[in-house]
């Protein structure tokens, strides 16, 4: 069947009676008690070897130094995932992480203190004794930890979907279980309203298996390599051969198709730098907001903001927040007809607003929401065409871009990709750039992004 927008409209509310509740906040949150307490045990190891040594806490200067243990035990933990659901399901994992973080950031310190020529406020035996009683300290609590969760969560970490494509599957404690002809769901990448169908049923999901034949298989695999969450396809034939680098589900194979670009700490950095950027900017851009605002409203009839449904992460709907540019009476909220150099539908204030990128500004919003991130591909409206044709009909892969949150800039649009999509090469190169950002995701190239953005502001081809 074709993309009918009408129905994409009317399925992109459906999702939302079926979506399973999201085991992310409780994961973060048990994170960071993992964090507290460790922190809480290193202190406190300090305290004791000060009192071991000295008998009080006045003879050494042992809160810089426990500080900087501190920090640098955080930075190693974080880097070798002592924070992570393998260290909350095992504690053998939790506690090997966490010790090694330990032992790297007392090796680091006292290399530090070597090259700095401080050893003499160093004081050897409490820093020998603290590392003892941290050591110790460290493993009861995270082998308490593990127990807690064990005995209160009983290992349910994390949501685990099965979708049932005439195949079927036994239903097991902790899987939740949907039959696709149920929901109206069936493999057709082609077909927009079952991507939003399928972003609102997997919503919430840490991990997706689809049982379907052979010949559906393909389908489903690209459909789900565009949901942000781990994609697999049960593969019963493989089961004989035993076979390895795939994943499992109640000892049945899986074949893994699609996973987030981002694991949870690369996530969690991106939103920091969203926020670090986004708040302050927000701030000292308040009464330029406010003055384009006005001039909009006194420009022309209508209200200074204008919001369309947009593609966002996961193949999920969201609104767009952009200053209105057109009449108001005259705007396209579906996208269906790209802006051109001489658009006639384009008000004297919003020809500058479009040229300068102003109009982009509140978008800044959506970044706050979480609905948008700084840098990632630019979201599609739902009827943008390169030529005639759909975007989604000129390359398969379309669908993956929005494995990661849609972006204000990024690197399609500092490489000049911008303007009208008036042929299917004009897509494919966005598409191409957006992929490879994906891809290749770091801090680094946001920030190189960024700062590359400040040249492509005013560019040609943005009318």
């Amino acid at each position: 069947m074709t993309a009918d927008f009408e129905q994409s409209s009317l399925r992109s509310d459906t999702p939302r009676l079926v979506g399973a509740v999201s085991l992310r906040s409780l994961r973060i949150r048990l994170y960071f008690a993992m964090l507290a307490s460790d922190v809480m045990c290193i202190a406190l190891s300090f305290v004791a070897g000060a009192f071991i040594r000295f008998g009080d806490l006045n003879g050494f200067g042992w809160f810089g130094v426990t500080g900087s243990i501190l920090m640098l035990f955080t930075l190693c933990a974080v880097l070798t995932g002592a924070y992570s659901l393998e260290a909350l399901r095992s504690s053998t994992i939790g506690i090997a992480r966490a010790l090694s973080s330990l032992m790297l950031s007392f090796a680091i310190l006292s290399l530090l203190t070597y090259f700095l020529k401080s050893d003499a406020r160093f004081s050897r035996i409490i820093t020998g004794t603290s590392f003892i009683i941290a050591s110790i300290a460290l493993s009861l609590s995270r082998q308490f930890l593990n127990d807690w969760v064990e005995r209160r969560l009983k290992s349910v970490l994390t949501n685990e979907l099965v979708l049932c494509d005439g195949v079927a599957f036994e239903a097991t404690s902790g899987v939740r279980i949907l039959q696709t002809a149920e929901i109206g769901l069936r493999p057709d990448p082609r077909d927009a309203s079952m991507l939003f169908l399928l972003a609102g049923v997997v919503q919430g999901a840490d991990r997706v298996i689809v049982a379907c034949s052979a010949a559906a298989a393909p389908k489903w695999a690209l459909m789900l390599k565009g949901t942000n969450i781990q994609g697999e396809i049960l593969a019963t034939e493989f089961d004989a051969l035993g076979p390895t680098g795939v994943a499992k589900l109640n000892g049945r194979s899986t074949l893994v198709v699609s996973s987030g670009p981002l694991n949870v700490r690369q996530r969690m950095t991106k939103r920091l730098f969203d926020l670090a950027l986004t708040v302050p900017a927000l701030l000292i851009l308040l009464p330029v907001l406010g003055l384009i605002a006005l001039l909009v409203k006194l420009d022309s009839p209508g209200s200074a903001i204008f919001k369309q449904r947009r593609v966002g992460r996961g193949n999920a709907l969201f609104h767009i927040y952009k200053f209105r540019t057109m009449i108001e009476n005259r705007a396209d909220c579906d996208g269906a007809r790209s802006a051109s150099r001489d658009d006639d539908r384009t008000t004297r204030l919003g020809r500058f607003l479009r040229r300068t990128s102003l109009d982009e500004l509140p978008q800044l919003v959506n970044v706050l929401l979480g609905s948008m991130s700084i840098v990632g591909p630019r979201p599609h409206a739902l009827k943008s065409r390169a030529g005639e044709e759909l975007f989604w009909h000129i390359d398969e892969s379309y669908w993956h871009r929005h494995a990661l949150k849609p972006g204000i800039t990024g690197l399609a649009q500092v490489r000049g990709f911008r303007g009208a999509t008036d042929t299917s090469e004009d897509l494919r190169s966005r598409l191409h750039s957006d992929l490879e950002y994906i891809s290749g995701w770091s801090l680094w190239r946001d920030l190189s992004i960024v700062a590359r953005t400040a040249r492509v502001l005013i560019h040609s081809n943005a009318y």
